[in-house]
């Protein structure tokens, strides 16, 4: 009889660590066979660059949430695809914006035309120690991910003192009291998971996600072929971030070609050895089109070189 394969989904809002995570889990297992789901807002997949592996299997369905109506029916079709490669653990990454409510209905879907190929293992909250105090008042998204969570990792924790990381715990608690709750810094953690039953902390029933056709941010990609200071991309970031939930992307600098990752008004640069051609960054709008503008406009006042925006 055929072995089933584990089943892990990654939530957390945006920038809260999940592909440095996922990066983290998927070289502690090197040498097994592993697929990733990569699940992105923006038209161009950004993560995908980032965590690709020799001999992993790695699907990505960009341009919106795989538990929205748009994109359920791609998400169910690349889960079937996948069960057919004799893996030991999938996992699913999901957008930043994405309400896993549904992730219950998405499972009955596989299992209706592929038969019972996956054992849900529970869903990985990650949690923003920096942000996400200040998230949790303005997004249901970050709660309906936590309710629906089998362990919530709180990222970032050397970010935050005692008081704030007590106060960050008790609001997880107030909003899934069955969850373990771990802590982790540079996405390291205990992977004892992989052997546990996370399911154990179930306590939620499917219901319908808030992912829909309708409230789908705007996502604008940036591509510029040219040369640019590491100073002058700051100064333009530092324009702009205020309307976006998240900025991330490749661009070559001065000292190479780095990774770009922007959360509110932080802004971290990497040093990536990426194949990239041209500079690219992916913007998640909080403002909707109107981000266009004032990409536009802080572009030509800071840098004043031709690039291209496309939706």
């Amino acid at each position: 009889m055929k072995e089933k394969t584990s089943l892990y989904l990654l939530t957390g809002f945006l920038g809260a660590g999940k592909t440095t995570f996922l990066t983290n889990v998927l070289n502690d297992l090197e040498g097994e066979k592993v697929g990733v789901i990569m699940n992105e807002f923006g038209k161009v997949g950004i993560d995908g660059t980032i965590i690709h592996k020799e001999g992993m299997e790695l699907l990505e369905i960009n341009r919106g949430s795989i538990f929205c109506s748009c994109l359920k029916i791609s998400f169910v079709q690349a889960m079937i695809e996948l069960a057919d490669r004799e893996l030991k653990y999938l996992f699913v990454e999901s957008s930043g914006l994405a309400d896993p409510s549904n992730i219950g209905d998405v499972m009955n879907a596989v299992r209706e035309l592929k038969g019972d190929a996956y054992e849900y293992q529970g869903a990985i909250c990650l949690v923003d120690a920096v942000h996400f105090l200040e998230q949790i008042e303005d997004l249901e998204t970050v709660e309906r991910q936590l309710k629906h969570c089998h362990l919530a990792v709180i990222s970032k924790v050397d970010l935050v003192d005692e008081v704030t990381l007590d106060k960050i715990k008790a609001k997880i608690r107030e909003i899934n009291d069955k969850v373990e709750i771990q802590t982790s810094v540079y996405g390291k953690l205990n992977y004892d998971f992989l052997k546990e039953d996370l399911m154990r902390n179930q306590w939620a029933d499917s219901e319908d996600t808030t992912n829909t056709p309708e409230n789908k941010p705007k996502t604008i990609s940036l591509e510029f072929d040219g040369d640019v200071s590491k100073e002058e991309l700051k100064k333009f970031i530092d324009e702009v971030s205020g309307d976006a939930y998240r900025i991330k992307g490749f661009f070559k600098l001065e000292d190479g070609w780095n990774q770009v990752d922007v959360v509110n008004r932080r802004i971290d640069f990497k040093l990536s050895e990426t194949p990239e051609t041209i500079s690219q960054l992916v913007f998640i709008s909080k403002t909707g089109p109107a981000i266009i503008r004032k990409i536009f406009n802080a572009w030509n006042e800071v840098i004043g070189q031709e690039m291209k925006l496309k939706n």
